[in-house]
């Protein structure tokens, strides 16, 4: 009977263990998979970052050629007068 006992403690708890390891590989890829998301987010927010900035910056150039071209404009008209 006390082998029994023995044996099945040890069932149970070679069980457990390997439900545990099993538990951890998932936990561990999990984790794994997560940095990684989360490290191609950053990634995209750091491009749409950029990409906003060279946004602005060709904004302002194409407002700066209307402004000139306003500006050569009005003078052309008044050498014309």
């Amino acid at each position: 009977m006390i082998n029994s006992s023995m044996v099945n403690l040890r069932l149970v708890l070679s069980a457990a263990t390997a439900s545990l390891l099993i538990t951890g590989c998932g936990l561990a890829e999990t984790t794994a998979v997560a940095a990684t998301q989360a490290a191609s987010a950053a990634e995209q927010a750091k491009q749409g970052k950029e990409l906003e900035e060279k946004v602005k910056r060709d904004i302002e150039a194409a407002q700066k050629a209307a402004a000139d071209a306003r500006d050569k404009a009005e003078a052309d008209v008044q050498e014309a007068e």
